[in-house]
């Protein structure tokens, strides 16, 4: 039982340490990208109804819908959730493409280990060129996977903010 559920654990050891040292910046910012997902994922979940009820019912509690004051406050009002929803969607915005650019860097870092081989060797061995092009194709694919991971959350997120300001939009009724 334990051996199963060490066993991902494990497997991204490996991958570690057959990747090099870029790995560990990939990991780490999947790790704050998928945190920045879980938490967009409860806000909406929970916090945002309650957000736009209460923002809603100040709206609605108004006497006045009709001035130029009313349109700036209506305004106000949906801008604030508006922040609220896109609150922390640049770090996902940033750390979506990073992934990748990391693991083009650890790919660059493992093929100059192979050129350095080569000119410490003076010939091109084989098997010293293998391990330095696994090495960063490993680098390469850890990139990529993780940056794919986090584009659908991305995407998702930026349609429903999108969405629901024009929920908001429709609600808040002059």
């Amino acid at each position: 039982m334990l051996e199963t559920l060490s066993a991902p654990f494990e497997a991204v050891a490996a991958l570690m340490a057959a990747g090099g040292p870029f790995v560990l910046w990939i990991f780490a910012a999947g790790a704050l990208m998928w945190a920045v997902i879980l938490e967009r994922y409860f806000f909406f979940k929970w916090r945002y109804p309650t957000l736009a009820r209460e923002m809603l019912a100040r709206w609605t509690g108004r006497e006045d819908h009709q001035t130029w004051a009313a349109h700036q406050i209506r305004r106000k009002l949906i801008s604030s959730i508006n922040g609220e929803m896109d609150s922390n969607m640049q770090v996902l915005k940033v750390l979506v493409p990073l992934c990748p650019l990391l693991g083009l860097i650890g790919t660059v870092h493992g093929m100059l280990e192979v050129f350095d081989s080569m000119s410490i060797l003076g010939t091109a061995d084989a098997r010293s060129m293998a391990s330095g092009v696994s090495k960063a194709m490993n680098c390469t694919m850890t990139g990529l996977a993780v940056s794919v991971t986090g584009m659908f959350p991305l995407f998702h997120f930026q349609g429903r903010i999108r969405q629901q300001t024009e929920r908001l939009s429709e609600q808040f009724k002059y």
